[in-house]
């Protein structure tokens, strides 16, 4: 297909960079080996188009490029390079020369790499790919994990006794069938048990979801979440430590319970009365576990997902790094288990796509804690509650973090961040603003926020947006 100068400039209108669209100004000349690298990491995200000679800042300006003149010389460069053809198109724009590579989708089950190193986009960044995303890869086209059998020829009786089908039906919100034959019909559309001959096979989606016990199933008894209870702000002292036994879907309601009955609660005094409140908003707590057990990595092997209690903090982690970055958890979705998520979000046990951590950053903002944290590890990504502190005790970094969170958040709303709604979020008065002005800049200078209007000299009426907006 021709690349036309009208396709050139609907690319321009995109809010912003995506990770199948990237534009590159190269006036003279570009990285010949940078180019290889961005084939194979956008090849390896489902194919997309690099243009060269576009400002990749709003409103990105044609720049017009005098990089790789010769435009068969470098087809031929890259596909000896990338070991895959990349077509190159010459488009003379009106306001200049810009040069198209599109750029296949790597096929089923392969991923791409350049000299050794598997390539993705992360951000405006080119990383290599972690190692339970090229499993997921080269993990396609096979059965997912949640459509595995768990356990292998199960009579009706013992389908029923080993799952809660009683629990399906009460939030699905349907009546109880009138015989066994109707809650069995039931959960092999659901793709929960799936019937061979007489008999049926569990699939671990209906084990991991529904199990009165999940270490009834051998193949997933590791996958039980772990609540440990500590007493203080370290792992020195062990309070309590409780592995839960029923599927998450069962047994939730009752785990979230268990949570806030471990956590210690605040103390509040108004108007002669002493009132205990809870350390977190519940909805937050909900939606982390709920997340956790979504986003697992679930063929990680002998690990699961596990909630520590501290005096002044909790900690929810999973095993399994996401695909997508941190500070985009609260506007970005990428589910790693669909088929558990699909079936939770049906089930009420968690929010639509995407509608989840920003209602954790509501309910933080409304308690006025600290941000949420996100710390992404080797092999776990873990998300922190912590407990109340004044904006005084807050340190550098989490006045950073809680500027962007409310940044992102307001933008989500329709709404900007401002001085006002910044000192709002924090607890200060109107004779604070220089101080949250201090945030602001701190924030502006880490470039995970922007001023809406680069313009406007009057950082008293300033509104400001995410980086990325």
């Amino acid at each position: 297909m021709k690349i036309t100068s009208e396709q050139v400039d609907l690319w321009r209108q995109a809010k912003s960079e995506t990770q199948n669209l990237e534009f590159k100004e190269a006036k003279n000349q570009y990285d010949t080996k940078k180019l290889f690298k961005y084939c194979v990491a956008l090849a390896n995200e489902g194919g997309g188009h690099l243009l060269l000679g576009i400002s990749d800042k709003a409103p990105r300006v044609v720049v017009d490029t005098q990089a790789f003149l010769d435009v068969m010389d470098i087809t031929s460069k890259v596909f000896t390079a990338v070991g895959f053809r990349v077509d190159v198109s010459e488009v003379l724009h009106p306001d200049g020369r810009v040069l198209v590579f599109t750029i296949p989708s790597r096929p089923l089950g392969t991923a791409y790499h350049l000299e050794g190193t598997y390539l993705m986009r992360s951000g405006e960044q080119l990383v290599p790919m972690s190692p339970d995303r090229l499993r997921v890869i080269f993990a396609e086209g096979q059965p997912v994990f949640e459509a595995q059998i768990a356990m292998h020829d199960v009579t009706p009786e013992k389908v029923v006794s080993l799952l809660d089908t009683q629990s399906y039906f009460e939030l699905i919100e349907l009546p109880y069938p009138a015989d066994r034959a109707g809650v069995l019909e039931r959960f092999v559309s659901e793709k929960l048990i799936i019937k061979i001959g007489v008999n049926y096979q569990i699939t671990n989606l209906g084990a991991l979801l529904f199990a009165k016990d999940i270490g009834s199933f051998d193949s997933l008894s590791r996958k039980s979440v772990r609540v440990t209870t500590y007493d203080g702000k370290n792992k020195l002292k062990t309070k309590r430590d409780n592995i839960a036994k029923k599927g998450y879907a069962v047994g939730f309601e009752g785990l979230v319970e268990y949570i806030n009955g471990q956590l210690p609660a605040n103390e509040v005094i108004g108007q002669a009365l002493r009132e205990s409140v809870p350390m977190f908003p519940e909805i937050a707590i909900r939606e982390l576990v709920a997340n956790a057990l979504i986003h697992q990595d679930l063929s990680e092997t002998g690990a699961s997902v596990s909630i520590d209690v501290y005096n002044t903090r909790l900690e929810i982690s999973n095993p399994g790094i996401p695909f997508i970055e941190a500070d985009r958890f609260i506007d970005e979705y990428q589910s790693r288990n669909e088929r558990l998520a699909d079936l939770m979000r049906r089930l009420r046990i968690c929010e639509e796509k995407g509608s989840g951590i920003d209602k954790v950053v509501s309910s933080i903002e409304t308690f006025q804690l600290p941000p949420l944290d996100i710390r992404i590890g080797q092999k776990r990504t873990t998300t922190i509650l912590f407990a109340y502190k004044q904006f005084s005790e807050m340190d550098k970094s989490d006045k950073i973090r809680a500027c962007f969170q409310h940044c992102v958040l307001s933008y989500l709303m329709g709404e900007k961040m401002t001085n006002q709604s910044l000192r709002e979020r924090f607890g200060l008065n109107s004779r604070q603003s220089d101080v949250a002005s201090r945030v602001v800049g701190l924030a502006l200078e880490e470039n995970l926020v922007k001023l809406e209007d680069p313009e406007n000299s009057s950082r008293r009426y300033a509104k400001y947006i995410p980086y990325w907006a």
